[in-house]
């Protein structure tokens, strides 16, 4: 008889293979300790409407580690020459249950991640996700994203709002030369085409996530340069 039982963290470490993301061990455990906090703290905060197990795997930890990879590209092309001793300041807005900014502090020690909500046992629960999985370089923060001024290397949003509405009320927050990732499911050709001046989308990469059959892709942005070509 054979056993087609798999380790919840071998299986989350082969997904994470086709996202070209070597994850540890360690890692893929505190991604699955995650998993049981959002569980456990959803029975009495409503984190998030996703209730099974195997969907929040899919829904929740594989459609954020998707932007690992294509966020290390873009912070290794930055800061390419630089002496690379300053952490990175990454800005996860309106994070509700830390997605994808727990992620990424799981997965980047080397990024410092503030997620920000103005829900305050949503930002209480990082916190407790933070001292739960030992996570220095991760905190909460209950405020409105519009009073905070940063300077922020990254700011990141999943399903957030409309780009418009995402850049214009964080942009006092964004560091000289940082940039903005925005998670979406299809392409936001009128979000695009709706931006405020100045801001320029320079680049829009599709994502296959495993399991998940759904359009996804990460709009970058960042404050326009004069060599800045338009991006539909």
């Amino acid at each position: 008889m054979t056993d087609t039982a798999i380790d919840p963290r071998i299986a989350l470490m082969r997904s994470a293979d086709a996202l070209h993301l070597s994850l540890t061990e360690a890692q893929a455990g505190a991604l699955l300790s995650y998993l049981d906090l959002i569980q456990k703290w959803n029975k009495v905060y409503n984190l998030t409407a996703v209730r099974n197990p195997a969907d929040m795997v899919t829904h929740h930890l594989l459609d954020s580690l998707a932007v690992i990879a294509p966020l290390r590209r873009q912070l290794a092309a930055t800061r390419e020459g630089s002496s690379g001793t300053v952490p990175v300041r990454l800005l996860d807005v309106g994070s509700g249950a830390g997605l994808p900014g727990v992620v990424i502090a799981i997965c980047c020690p080397e990024i410092d991640v503030t997620c920000v909500d103005t829900v305050a046992k949503k930002a209480a629960f990082i916190q407790q996700v933070a001292a739960a999985l030992r996570l220095p370089n991760l905190q909460g923060l209950h405020a409105r994203v519009e009073n905070l001024s940063g300077p922020f290397d990254v700011i990141s949003s999943r399903a957030f709002a409309s780009l418009a509405d995402f850049v214009n009320w964080s942009r006092a927050a964004l560091g000289e030369g940082g940039c903005w990732l925005a998670m979406k499911g299809r392409h936001p050709g009128e979000e695009i085409a709706a931006l405020p001046k100045g801001i320029s989308v320079f680049h829009v990469e599709q994502l296959q996530v495993p399991d998940l059959h759904a359009e996804r892709c990460v709009i970058w942005m960042r404050e326009a340069r004069a060599t800045d070509m338009p991006v539909a």
